[in-house]
């Protein structure tokens, strides 16, 4: 039994004098997708991190495993996310610099170099090159002899919300979601355990959204994914316990803890309706970031209350697994000190705060319940006017939700401007800064030590095996044919990222 320091023990679950509609574990989830939540085990700790070469990067996830984190989250160089080799002209300026470069199955091998797949769940932020790189990972994995069935992780492989909100894509729409869904066919067979797409609501809110309007986007594109599964005959309960959701976390502490609330509620009975029968399937299940445009660059210390604001509304709601932000991201990718304290921030409120010994500690509060039903409603009205248009696709392609983002950012910094929305040590409380923390910056020459080791690559490889496998590929994208065979088949050859793209831009073309 759970006790607090007086030694009053704590009930596992909390109702109402009047009754809850529904404890933890029951549809349609308001309190929580598991009976017992952090009662039976806390949320997965993860930080993102990701930089230079795969060397580099590889270095830090040993130190992020050492000081406690239980899940990894790769960040990718921009040349990865769109599809360029860090050779390849478009590439200059940007090699290693938000994220690492992964060029080749190659690098994947380097990135994960002492680390047991198998003993990991990783998240990987990809999307319009999710697939390459899943293959990238799954080939590493059987070079590893791992059993596929005990891989877990998740890719991102949201691509309607890079076309609204984040912009790395490459390829039109409908390509792209026919790449999503043999995703979601390939892995239901032979990954079971990997999440094969999480719907990103955490880029919307980053782009200027509303916390309503980022829950109505993401879980409009959710449904969109669905469908278009359910229009190749795949079974609903089999690759949706297989979906997961990523949502921001920002300062609005009792909003943000409505939003998850009423996440899990909207998306249930959007499962329900669209023949979900399995109760897993209906689950909404996330991982939450803190919110990196909240991150201040002035007095940059005080972005280590914010996070632990955010942090604290992500788990009061519910979420499955947490980014913490540096408390310097918004100067530079975060030191290793800003990297340890984000994570202590996760561990002082997993193991010193009593927030983890309950399920859903404010579940009946008035103010809470309300605005989950609030918020649920406004989400909802977003929702029934997207589905008007026809649906999240034809909302992205006519630019509407595009739109309502961008109108919603900018009434927020007027507000900022006019100080009727305060942002301490920004348009009040200001000090003048004395000097900025140590920062940490990626060293232009690792673009040259990237294509020295394409170079090398390619000169080692059997280049006619190359060309076989790419030419499968080709021919298999004017099919019906399922492509993530032909794709990992091209990287287990060796295959590099940019020459894999570049088969899928002549077939499919790009997205203007």
């Amino acid at each position: 039994m759970k006790k607090t320091s007086s030694g009053i023990e704590i009930k596992e679950i909390y109702n109402s004098p009047s009754g809850m509609a529904e404890n933890a574990g029951e549809f349609p989830f308001t309190r929580g997708v598991r009976k017992d939540m952090y009662r039976g085990r806390l949320w997965t700790m993860r930080q993102y991190a990701g930089f230079s070469t795969a060397e580099e990067s590889n270095a830090r996830y040993h130190y992020l495993l050492n000081q406690g984190t239980t899940g990894l989250s790769v960040a990718f160089d921009l040349p990865t996310q769109i599809g360029y080799d860090s050779d390849h002209a478009m590439s200059e300026g940007e090699v290693g610099k938000v994220g690492v470069a992964i060029d080749s199955l190659e690098d994947m091998e380097l990135l994960f170099k002492g680390i047991t797949l198998e003993n990991v769940t990783t998240s990987m932020t990809i999307n319009a090159t999710a697939s390459t790189l899943l293959a990238m990972y799954v080939a590493l994995a059987k070079k590893q002899n791992a059993d596929l069935t005990k891989v877990g992780g998740t890719i991102q492989n949201d691509i309607l919300k890079e076309y609204a909100a984040r912009g790395t894509y490459i390829y039109p729409v409908r390509p792209s979601m026919r790449i999503i869904t043999d995703i979601f066919e390939w892995c239901s067979k032979e990954l079971p355990r990997w999440n094969t797409i999480s719907i990103s609501g955490y880029h919307i809110r980053e782009a200027g959204s509303t916390a309503a309007q980022e829950l109505a986007f993401t879980l409009a594109n959710g449904k969109a994914y669905v469908e278009s599964a359910l229009a190749k005959g795949l079974d609903i309960d089999v690759f949706g316990k297989r979906l997961s959701f990523f949502f921001n976390a920002h300062n609005d502490f009792f909003e943000e803890i409505a939003k998850f609330r009423a996440a899990r509620r909207i998306w249930a009975n959007t499962m329900k309706s669209l023949g979900a029968k399995s109760n897993e399937a209906m689950m909404l299940r996330f991982h939450t970031q803190t919110g990196g445009s909240t991150l201040t660059a002035q007095q940059p210390e005080n972005n280590i209350s914010r996070v632990t604001i955010q942090a604290m509304a992500a788990v009061l709601g519910g979420t499955q697994s947490l980014h913490t932000n540096g408390f310097d991201e918004a100067l530079n990718l975060p030191t290793e000190k800003a990297a340890r304290t984000a994570l202590r921030t996760q561990q002082i409120i997993g193991f010193e705060s009593g927030i983890a010994n309950t399920v859903d500690p404010l579940g009946g509060s008035y103010f809470v319940e309300e605005l989950t039903n609030a918020i649920e409603a406004e989400a909802l009205k977003l929702m029934d006017q997207i589905s008007e248009m026809g649906g999240a696709v034809s909302a992205v392609e006519n630019g509407w939700i595009q739109d309502q983002i961008a109108n919603s950012s900018y009434i927020y910094q007027k507000e900022v401007e006019k100080k009727e929305a305060i942002v301490v040590g920004v348009n009040q409380f200001q000090v003048e800064e004395v000097a900025s923390p140590p920062s940490f910056k990626i060293n232009d020459s690792i673009r040259d030590t990237q294509t020295q080791k394409i170079n090398q690559l390619k000169a080692k490889r059997n280049n006619n095996k190359v060309s076989e496998s790419l030419g499968k590929l080709k021919a298999a994208c004017s099919t019906s044919n399922n492509l993530m065979p032909y794709i990992l088949d091209a990287v287990e050859q060796y295959a590099t990222l940019g020459e894999i793209a570049d088969i899928l831009r002549s077939e499919f073309g790009e997205f203007a």
